[in-house]
């Protein structure tokens, strides 16, 4: 669920002091209630929801005579709920550096491939391919993929499943970066045959990795390990 979803989800009330501490930065408890039309008491325990959801934090200010106040503002995570269009963005200055220097984008990929290959090497260390492959779907899921491994059917190897692309939004417009994506894998597990049966861009739900020891992929015509997962190299 994307954090705008989890927006949406949220009561009206609680989305209008999400909006208000946007606006704002910082706001008491009784400027808030104010601004949205209900009691002090019962703004203290609006706000006491959204600090258990870990949307709103609060800290200490003396703002006068007397104790000082809590002051609310949003966390992270409450920015967070709030939409950025980094990816278009991103995928605006890549065409363009694209267009001024041609190549720049498979260099800038190659070289986050390389990069992203050196921290895998110091996790990829274990004998056992099965892993492997594992911390590979951990890397993965660290980046924001959503990732995890899972034995094929068949028994011959195993399947990576990313529900979520990081990427998603700079990756429709450069097709480098899937190439890229499919490269790391093919570089982090050498001993291994690394196939894309699914794939987002395409239109799939999700983007998943079919991984075999190298030599042993089925021949052509033969019962696919996953049946529901078209070919989508």
């Amino acid at each position: 669920m994307s954090e705008q979803d989890a927006f949406a989800l949220l009561p009206e009330t609680r989305r209008e002091i999400l909006r208000r501490l946007k606006g704002a930065g910082e706001l008491r408890a009784e400027e808030l209630a104010e601004a949205v039309g209900m009691t002090a008491s019962g703004m203290r325990q609006q706000l006491a929801g959204l600090v258990a959801e870990g949307y709103v934090t609060h800290r200490q200010a003396r703002l006068g005579p007397g104790r000082p106040k809590h002051v609310y503002r949003l966390t992270t995570a409450g920015e967070n709920l709030f939409p950025r269009r980094y990816g278009d963005l991103v995928g605006d200055l890549l065409e363009t550096a694209q267009a001024e220097e041609p190549g720049f984008v498979d260099r800038l990929f190659d070289r986050r491939r390389e990069r992203r290959l050196e921290r895998a090497r110091t996790r990829t260390t274990a004998p056992d391919l099965a892993d492997r492959v594992a911390a590979i779907a951990a890397i993965l899921d660290e980046d924001g993929y959503l990732a995890a491994a899972r034995p094929l059917a068949d028994g011959g190897g195993w399947l990576i499943v990313e529900q979520n692309c990081a990427i998603f939004d700079v990756a429709i417009r450069c097709g480098t970066a899937c190439s890229s994506e499919l490269a790391f894998l093919r570089e982090a597990l050498p001993d291994t045959e690394v196939r894309r049966v699914s794939h987002m861009v395409a239109g799939a739900p999700h983007c998943a990795y079919e991984i075999r020891p190298r030599g042993t992929r089925p021949e052509p015509g033969s019962t696919p390990a996953d049946a529901g997962l078209p070919d989508a190299e």
